[in-house]
């Protein structure tokens, strides 16, 4: 199986939050803290991590047990500047180094794992460009890409993901059923995070 990067996107201000999501209590880790595990006990040959406002401040509440080899953090130093930028900062970190990318967000705590794997193994098999999770018939994250759609990526601006990338290659997208229920909220405002915390 060809090697895969993730890149784990927790670089905003969190401002419908009111606080730093990323350092929210969940499942004995922080929301960031349980995502970043779930990517690095995954198939994925690296994960880089990318932040950006109160950078250090967050990197110190990373789990020591989780730096190792596969772990690179990345500062997007634009991270004002909108989602896009911090997607190319991620991508600029990966380089040519790996042909195929997975775009994950550390506000979606049900992006597990396995779910991870699946996409992977799924999207690698079907050979074509680009890869999602599908939920009710549209495409949820994570996302995957292939090197050719580097340069598409690239030239996103603004506070925009991936979704124009999709949409432009529609017909060319492995979409892949979750088994089970899957749990594709993210987590941006107090509301989202008691629903979160909610059995």
């Amino acid at each position: 199986m060809e090697n895969v990067a993730g890149i784990l996107l927790a670089a905003g201000k969190s401002s419908r939050m009111g606080s730093m999501k990323q350092t929210l209590p969940f499942r004995g880790k922080t929301l960031l803290g349980h995502s970043l595990a779930q990517a690095l006990h995954s198939n994925l040959a690296e994960v880089i991590l990318v932040l950006g406002h109160r950078c250090e401040e967050i990197e110190k509440t990373i789990p020591s047990a989780l730096f190792g080899d596969k772990l690179r953090i990345v500062e997007n130093r634009n991270y004002s500047k909108g989602l896009s930028t911090s997607i190319i900062a991620g991508l600029d970190a990966v380089g040519n180094r790996y042909n195929h990318v997975m775009i994950l967000l550390a506000d979606m705590p049900g992006v597990e794992t396995e779910m991870i794997n699946l996409l992977m193994v799924r999207y690698l098999d079907s050979g074509l460009p680009a890869g999602a999770i599908s939920a009710g018939g549209r495409a949820v994250h994570p996302v995957i890409f292939s090197a050719g759609l580097y340069p598409e990526i690239k030239r996103l601006t603004g506070d925009v993901g991936a979704r124009s990338i999709l949409k432009a290659n529609g017909d060319r997208i492995c979409m892949v059923e979750p088994p089970g229920n899957y749990d594709f909220r993210d987590t941006d405002t107090p509301e989202d995070y008691r629903k979160l915390l909610t059995p």
